[in-house]
């Protein structure tokens, strides 16, 4: 399905949050083409999507209430909307059923048809662009009908080089239309039944990864003249510094986002935190494209997964030795010296950005 789904984890509160536009609203099916039986026969060797579900037993303690918290562990993971992912979890707001067969379907522009959701068991997916001019694209006035239709585009001007992986794959409907259940990800669906799902909580900006992740930790986007933070504008699609004007990236030690970010109020407030990168390659195009040739992500260089480093106040308050790589997590969660407030950045591989699994 279309879009992407922001995960917030936390340690002993858990919520999940939806993101890039909303649940697809898809088209009524015509009723003469709907069948009377589930589209995904479970096999006897295969699992039902809620047989592996297990509840968690509960923790003793005197604590309550947000004193339970000890530790927010923030982990941001892209490209897959709420349908994508929780669209046929019991009592979500998901994708319309009725005898476990979805009562909608959205139009292929290419073929004609009127495609209807199906179960995909497939972890690589390939999805669609994802800039803002996408999202209104899909969202197409409310209608909400555009998300194949953009797909399509998408891999049409993506795929001039025939030599791209992606161009080689064969695939029948489009996977924009596919959900996964607990079968695929029985981890993500044991969270929604052990703590929380947000099935109408929506993301606050409706573009691509670096607007996501300046919300993520600043809760903006803009641009910024020089240093002062007066000199900074709304920027949805192309928020400095990543082109530094002229399609110019800027020197790695710049910083230019002037506003305050969330680690100003932790340094102020005296509340430890800390940004952990998973080094490899960074799991989207800069340009916003859905394939590009990866480039390198590391701790210590920003990128549109890792801005902190560009944003005046962590250079000002000395805490740029507060972005560390992932290792460094795994390390004080063993030794019991975690920060009180973690993000953790994936990379290439573990984002579920696509093509990543």
């Amino acid at each position: 399905m279309p879009k992407l789904i922001q995960i917030s984890m936390m340690t002993l509160a858990l919520g999940l949050l939806a993101a890039c536009t909303v649940p697809a609203q898809l088209l009524p099916a015509t009723p003469t083409t709907t069948p009377t039986a589930a589209p995904t026969a479970t096999s006897a060797s295969e699992p039902s999507p809620t047989a592996v579900l297990q509840p968690l037993a509960p923790t003793g303690g005197n604590a309550a209430g947000i004193h339970l918290i000890k530790h927010v562990v923030v982990i941001m993971q892209e490209n897959r909307s709420f349908d994508t992912y929780f669209g046929t979890y019991p009592g979500a707001a998901g994708i319309p059923m009725q005898n476990g067969v979805p009562t909608v379907c959205m139009p292929d522009p290419v073929t004609g048809k009127c495609v209807k959701p199906f179960h995909d068991p497939n972890d690589k997916n390939f999805g669609g662009p994802h800039g803002a001019n996408n999202a209104v694209a899909d969202i197409n006035g409310g209608k909400m009908d555009g998300f194949i239709a953009q797909e399509e585009r998408g891999r049409a001007v993506s795929c001039k080089n025939v030599n791209d992986p992606a161009c080689s794959q064969t695939q029948g409907e489009p996977d924009v239309m596919g959900w996964h259940d607990a079968r695929e990800i029985p981890n993500y669906w044991a969270y929604a039944q052990n703590f929380v799902l947000q099935d109408k909580m929506f993301e606050p900006n409706a573009s691509w990864s670096l607007p996501s992740h300046l919300f993520m930790v600043s809760a903006w986007s803009a641009n910024c003249k020089n240093q002062n933070p007066s000199s900074c504008v709304n920027a949805l699609q192309n928020p400095n510094p990543l082109l530094g004007g002229a399609n110019r990236p800027l020197p790695p030690g710049k910083a230019d986002y002037a506003w305050t970010d969330l680690t100003y109020l932790l340094y102020k407030n005296n509340v430890s935190w800390a940004y952990y990168v998973a080094e490899g390659t960074q799991p989207d195009c800069e340009d916003d494209q859905m394939f590009c040739t990866p480039k390198p992500q590391k701790a210590g260089t920003p990128d549109i997964w890792n801005p902190l480093p560009w944003f005046v106040d962590v250079h000002q308050d000395h805490q740029m030795g507060n972005i560390l790589t992932l290792d460094h997590f795994y390390q004080a969660a063993k030794n019991g010296t975690l920060p009180a407030v973690s993000w953790i950045d994936p990379n290439g591989k573990t984002s579920e950005h696509p093509p990543a699994l």
